[in-house]
C-alpha cells in the first residue's frame, strides 16, 4: 500500500517550495514522483498551433516532485508526519472483513 495517494494534503520538505502545502493531483509510482497543486510551478512557452491550442503564449503548470521530498500532513496538528498502516476488522452484513487503514504516526488519526 502506498504512503501518498491522490487527494492527500502534503507538505514539501525540500527545494525551492520548502514548507508549502498542497493537495496531491497525481501520483506516478513508477517514476516515484507526485504532482502537487500550486507547488513547483513551471512556465512553458508555446507556439501557436501546438499542444491543441490555436493561440500561443506562456502556459503555467505544476511539475512533478520526487516522492521523498513531500510528507503527508497530520490532520490533527497540521504538521508533516510519517504514515503507518494497520489492519482493522470491520463487520458488514454479518460478515467480518479485515481492512488496511493508513494513519498518521504522530497523532494516530486515520488518514
Amino acid at each position: 500500500m502506498a504512503n501518498i495517494k491522490k487527494d492527500d494534503l502534503v507538505q514539501v520538505l525540500s527545494g525551492k517550495d520548502k514548507g508549502k502545502q498542497g493537495k496531491v493531483l497525481e501520483v506516478r509510482p513508477r517514476e516515484e514522483r507526485v504532482v502537487v497543486e500550486g507547488v513547483n510551478r513551471m512556465k512553458r512557452h508555446l507556439r501557436a498551433g501546438q499542444a491543441g491550442s490555436t493561440e500561443g503564449g506562456i502556459v503555467e503548470s505544476e511539475a512533478p516532485l520526487h516522492i521523498s521530498n513531500v510528507a503527508v500532513v497530520d490532520p490533527e496538528t497540521g504538521k508533516p508526519t510519517r504514515v503507518g498502516h494497520r489492519e482493522e476488522t470491520v463487520e458488514r452484513d454479518g460478515r467480518t472483513k479485515t481492512v488496511r487503514v493508513r494513519y498518521a504516526k504522530a497523532s494516530g488519526k486515520d488518514l
